[in-house]
């Protein structure tokens, strides 16, 4: 490993992992010297640029906390994200639902809730019915299955990034056996991603703008079938074609519909407009 150049670095580095028993690990790493090097060659990055790259990632892991992943908003804007969810989610049958990216704002395990209650606490906003069915590949409908929600509020915030106690605006349901679920929220809004650290430079940087559709949040969870992660977005949106994490499909987008005031489909009676959202997920065996 002596007199090293920019022609055979490549290879005295990988050679260095010859012995590593991780076949996995040995491809990934050969894999990301080979393609990082050559991004090198390609750019020739001067030794000031290099040095705002690892500064730059250096600052990315410094907003990460317990509330904020900065490098998931990095690989989110990158269209890394939904590159690896196409990858590990290809959709074999039409009955099946497309899936998107999770986002920085899930909270694993949160507050069980009951067929059509209400998720908003005590939050103000335009009232939102959402309802649907589960069912399988083939149509049927699926009993028990596990439906974490989460969403922003009618001004773009989830509730961790608001100063509050406890969960607002997320919760999770199980299917009845009819494969049917339901609950009352707020509508939310488009909103920015944050944009106030690394991530948020880079886009300023690049003339982008951080706005992602409004949104309902859904993780779906049963017994034999894969784990579906996705997003559904309200039809007219301005940001539909220019999501700043590349998330939205087509399949997922549907109308929010503006409800007169009257009786709703679950029996409710609101004396002010509503919308109501209607939407089945279709799963895919494991």
């Amino acid at each position: 490993m002596r007199n090293l150049t920019a022609e055979n670095i490549t290879d005295a580095v990988i050679e260095q992992f010859a012995g590593c028993d991780d076949a996995r690990l040995k491809t990934l790493l050969n894999s990301l010297v080979t393609h990082l090097h050559a991004f090198l060659r390609d750019v020739e990055p001067t030794e000031a640029e290099w040095g705002q790259a690892i500064d730059f990632l250096t600052r990315t892991g410094q907003m990460c906390d317990d509330q904020r992943q900065e490098f998931i908003l990095l690989s989110d804007t990158l269209g890394v994200t939904m590159l690896v969810d196409a990858i590990n989610h290809r959709v074999t049958s039409p009955e099946v639902s497309e899936s998107t990216v999770l986002g920085p704002f899930y909270v694993p395990d949160p507050p069980a809730a009951e067929q059509g209650q209400a998720i908003d606490g005590d939050v103000e906003g335009e009232p939102l019915f959402v309802e649907g069915r589960v069912h399988d590949e083939h149509g049927e409908p699926l009993a028990g299955v596990t439906i974490d929600v989460w969403q922003s509020d009618g001004e773009g915030f989830y509730d961790v990034q608001k100063e509050i106690e406890g969960a607002s605006l997320r919760a999770r349901f199980t299917t009845d056996d009819q494969g049917r679920y339901a609950f009352w929220t707020v509508t939310p809004s488009a909103y920015p991603i944050p944009s106030d650290g690394p991530v948020g430079q880079m886009l300023e940087a690049t003339g982008r703008h951080p706005y992602r559709p409004a949104h309902v949040h859904f993780m779906l969870m049963a017994e034999g079938f894969e784990t579906l992660v996705t997003q559904v977005f309200a039809e007219g949106d301005d940001y539909l074609d220019s999501d700043a994490v590349f998330g939205v499909k087509d399949s997922l987008v549907t109308e929010f519909r503006l409800q007169e005031p009257g009786r709703a489909p679950d029996g409710r009676v609101l004396d002010i407009p509503y919308r109501h959202l209607c939407y089945d997920f279709g799963l895919q065996p494991r």
